[in-house]
C-alpha cells in the first residue's frame, strides 16, 4: 500500500517495552516488505498481532479481599501500596529509596524518589520487527542537536510514526509536546513558544475524513514567529511534495542513514516526560507537565483494572494522540502493558457511519473506548451500521472526554454491546494523568448504575465540598469535587508557572486538589459529574476556556466587547454560544458574524467556532465591571424565571434588554 492508503485502524506496538519485570520484548509489529525508492522508508503496514509482553507473574488479578481491599490500603498507606505496585509493575535502572514525599506545599509531592528507568525501553538491541523505527527516529533527533531535556513539538496526525516520534523523545530524554494536527499556526506557536520548543516533528500533509489537511504550511506559518525552532523534521504522509526551507529535514531519508538501535537514556523518575497544553479559564492555554515513573504506573495500572485488559487482547481507543486520552490510552497504558493498540486516524462517519464497527469487525478489537459524542452522532443514524458488522469480539466499552448522557449510555450498551459487555462511563482529566472514576475495578459482579462514573480507583479519595470549603458529610449530596490526597499520575505544575498551577488547583479548597467540577455523591454512595463549575465548555470531549474564544474575537475591530458561555448541544455536549457588544450600528452584522467565525478558526481550531452569536447592546455587569455570564446561561438555557440576584448588576434593567434580543433571534432562525 502507498504511504496515502495507509489503513485508518490499526494496531500496533512499537519501541522496545521492558516496562513488566521479567517479560522478553514485545514483537507485534510487522511491517509488509515492498519496493521502495532510494532514500526512503517503507511506510509501516502494521497488522494487528497478539502481544506476548504481560507477564504471567505480573500483579494482574486483584488480590484476596478485591476491590474494597486495595482501595482501603491505597487511602491508608499510599506510601506503601504504591512502593508495592511500582516494584512489580515497572522495571527500574535503578531502584526508587522513597515512594511518596508529599511536599511541604500543596502541588508539590514528589514519587519514587531515587528511582531510574525509561519508559520507552531497555538495552541497546530491539527485537521488534519494525522496532528501529522508534530508535532509527531516535538518533535522528540526537544527530540534529536534540538531548535530554530539549523540548520537541510533535504535529502529526495519528499514525506508528507519530507514536514512534513520542517514544523516540522518551528515549533520549527529550520532552513532546504534542499539538493536535487540528489546531491553527497560531495556537500552534504559541504553544512552541511558550514551552521554548527546539524541533518540530510533522508530516507533508494529514488526511483525515477523506479530507486532505496541510500540515506543513500550518507549520511554516507558526514557525515564522517562534526564533527556539532549529529544525523541522518533515515525513511523507501522502506522495503530494511541499515547500521545504533550509530548516526543513527530510525525516525517513534521514532515517534511512541512521543507526537501528539506540541506548535509551536512564531517567530520573520525577524528570519530565511531556508536556501538553489543555485550555484554563484565563484565556492562556496551561503546559501540563507529567513526569516519567508515576504516569507510566498509573496509566498502565488503570488500563489493566478499568478495561480488564487480558495478556492478547487489542486494545482499541479512538482518541487522538493530541489529547490526554490519546498519550495514557493509545500509547503510554496499553504498551507498557504489552498490549496491542489500535490507531484510528478517521472519523466515526467516514466513508460510512459503520467505520468503527468495521474496524472492531476486523482487527477483533476486545475494549473499545470512545467519546460520547461520536456515540450521540451514530445513534442519529440507525442501528443497521452497528449491526452490519460482527462485535462479538467485544469485552469492554468505555466512555470519556465528557459526562454520557442516559440515552447515549442506553444505545451505546444495548446496541453496539448487544447488552452483554461491560461500559465504564469514565471521568478524569489531562491534570490527572489517567482515570480517576468509573464503574471498574469494583467487586465481583457489582452493579452499574448508567450513566455514572461511580468508583473511585486505587488511591483517589474523592471528597464534595460547599460553598464555605467544607467537607459535604453523607450521601445523596452535591458538590464541588476534590481529591483528597496525591497519587502518582498527577500533573506536577504548569510549564513556566508554578504558581499558576497552585492558584488553579490547590488555592480553592487549601488542601485538596480542586477538579473544577461538581459533583453528586448518591445514596449508595456513588459519583456522578455534573459538569464544569468555572468558565471552561467541553465541546467535543476537548475542554476549552471560553476566555480563548473571546480573546480571540476581541481581535476584531468593530468588536469591542464579547462573552462566550456553553450551552447544552444534542451531539456535541456542549456548544459555545457568543454574546457580543458591536461600536455602533452598522448593516454588516452578518458579515461581522462570519468574520468573527474565521477569526476563532484561525487562532484555535474550527471545533471552537461558536454555534450561535447574538448581538446586544451591553453586556451584565457588576458595578466592578465582572460579566455575569451566569444570567447568559441562564437565558439561552431558557431559565429566565430562575434568575437569581440581580442586584449586584450595574443595570437590572439590562436583563430585559437581553431576553427580548435573544427572543427575537429565536424566532429569525426558526422562521
Amino acid at each position: 500500500q502507498s504511504a496515502g492508503s495507509l489503513p485508518l485502524g490499526v494496531g500496533i506496538s512499537l519501541g522496545v517495552l521492558p516496562w513488566v519485570r521479567g517479560v522478553p520484548r514485545a514483537r507485534t509489529l510487522r511491517a509488509l516488505s515492498r519496493p521502495r525508492p532510494p532514500g526512503r522508508l517503507p511506510v509501516p503496514v502494521p497488522v494487528v498481532s497478539r502481544s506476548r509482553c504481560s507477564p504471567a507473574g505480573a500483579p494482574g488479578a486483584l488480590p484476596p479481599g478485591g476491590y474494597r481491599a486495595w482501595r482501603e490500603r491505597a487511602a491508608r498507606d499510599p506510601a506503601g501500596f504504591w512502593a508495592d505496585v511500582a516494584r512489580g509493575w515497572l522495571r527500574w535502572d535503578s531502584p526508587f529509596h522513597t515512594a511518596w514525599q508529599p511536599g511541604d506545599t500543596a502541588g508539590s509531592a514528589r514519587w519514587f524518589l531515587g528511582g531510574r528507568l525509561n519508559v520507552s525501553g531497555k538495552g541497546s538491541r530491539p527485537r521488534i520487527p519494525r522496532g528501529d523505527l522508534t530508535c532509527r527516529l531516535a538518533n535522528t533527533l540526537k544527530k540534529y542537536g536534540i538531548q535530554k531535556g530539549d523540548r520537541v513539538a510533535i504535529y502529526m496526525s495519528v499514525s506508528p510514526l507519530s507514536v514512534a516520534a513520542m517514544l523516540a523523545c522518551a528515549r533520549i530524554g527529550a520532552v513532546h509536546t504534542v499539538v493536535f494536527a487540528g489546531f491553527s499556526a497560531e495556537s500552534l506557536a504559541g504553544r512552541i513558544m511558550d514551552s521554548g520548543c527546539k524541533a518540530v516533528i510533522t508530516y507533508n500533509q494529514g488526511v483525515r475524513g477523506g479530507r486532505t489537511i496541510e500540515l506543513k504550511a500550518t507549520v511554516d506559518e507558526a514557525v515564522k514567529n517562534c526564533p527556539s525552532i532549529k529544525h523541522v523534521f518533515v515525513a511523507q504522509r501522502t506522495d503530494n511534495k511541499v515547500h521545504m526551507g533550509d530548516r526543513d529535514i527530510p525525516l525517513e531519508e534521514e532515517m534511512t542513514k541512521a543507526d537501528s538501535t539506540c541506548i535509551p537514556e536512564s531517567m530520573d523518575s520525577e524528570d519530565v516526560l511531556f508536556m501538553l497544553y489543555t485550555s484554563g479559564s484565563t484565556g492562556k492555554p496551561k503546559g501540563i507537565v507529567h513526569t516519567q515513573a508515576g504516569y507510566l504506573l498509573y496509566a498502565a495500572l488503570t488500563h489493566k483494572y478499568v478495561f480488564d485488559y487480558q495478556q492478547g487482547d487489542v486494545f482499541g481507543c479512538v482518541a487522538d494522540i493530541g489529547w490526554i486520552t490519546g498519550h495514557s490510552y493509545v500509547v503510554y497504558g496499553p504498551l507498557c502493558n504489552g498490549a496491542t493498540s489500535v490507531l484510528f486516524e478517521s472519523t466515526p462517519v467516514y466513508p460510512d457511519p459503520g467505520r468503527y464497527w468495521e474496524v472492531v469487525q476486523r482487527l477483533k478489537i476486545n475494549q473499545f473506548y470512545g467519546a460520547p459524542t461520536a456515540i450521540r452522532l451514530l445513534l442519529n443514524y440507525g442501528e443497521e451500521w452497528v449491526k452490519k458488522y460482527d462485535r462479538s469480539s467485544l469485552r469492554v466499552l468505555g466512555s470519556v472526554g465528557e459526562p454520557i448522557n442516559k440515552e447515549a449510555w442506553q444505545w451505546f450498551y444495548q446496541v453496539v454491546g448487544e447488552g452483554r459487555c461491560t461500559l465504564v462511563d469514565t471521568w478524569w482529566q489531562t491534570e490527572t494523568g489517567g482515570i480517576c472514576i468509573a464503574p471498574r475495578p469494583s467487586e465481583e459482579e457489582a452493579e452499574i448504575v448508567p450513566a455514572m462514573a461511580m468508583r473511585p480507583f486505587f488511591g483517589i479519595v474523592p471528597v464534595l465540598m460547599d460553598e464555605n470549603g467544607e467537607v459535604i458529610e453523607g450521601n445523596d449530596v452535591s458538590g464541588a469535587l476534590c481529591i483528597a490526597q496525591p497519587w502518582p499520575g498527577m500533573a506536577r505544575t504548569i510549564h513556566g508557572d508554578h504558581q499558576r498551577f497552585i492558584d488553579a488547583y490547590f488555592k480553592a479548597y487549601p488542601g485538596y486538589y480542586f477538579t473544577g467540577d461538581g459533583a453528586y455523591r448518591s445514596h449508595e454512595g456513588y459519583y456522578q459529574i455534573t459538569g464544569r463549575m468555572d468558565d471552561v465548555i467541553n465541546i467535543s470531549g476537548h475542554r476549552l476556556g471560553t476566555a480563548e474564544i473571546e480573546d480571540a474575537m476581541a481581535d476584531h475591530p468593530e468588536v469591542p466587547e464579547t462573552a462566550v458561555v456553553g450551552y447544552p448541544h444534542k451531539i456535541k455536549g456542549e456548544g459555545a454560544f457568543a454574546f457580543i457588544v458591536l461600536k455602533e450600528q452598522t448593516a454588516r452584522v452578518d458579515h461581522i458574524k462570519e468574520e468573527l467565525k474565521t477569526i476563532v478558526a484561525s487562532k484555535i481550531a474550527k471545533y471552537a467556532v461558536p454555534d450561535h452569536i447574538l448581538v446586544v447592546k451591553r453586556l451584565p455587569k457588576t458595578r466592578s465591571g465582572k460579566i455575569m455570564r451566569r444570567l447568559l446561561r441562564k437565558v439561552i438555557t431558557e431559565q429566565s424565571s430562575n434568575m437569581g440576584d440581580v442586584t449586584t448588576l450595574d443595570d437590572p434593567s439590562v436583563v430585559k434588554e437581553i431576553l427580548d434580543a435573544y427572543q427575537k433571534y429565536k424566532e429569525k432562525n426558526s422562521s
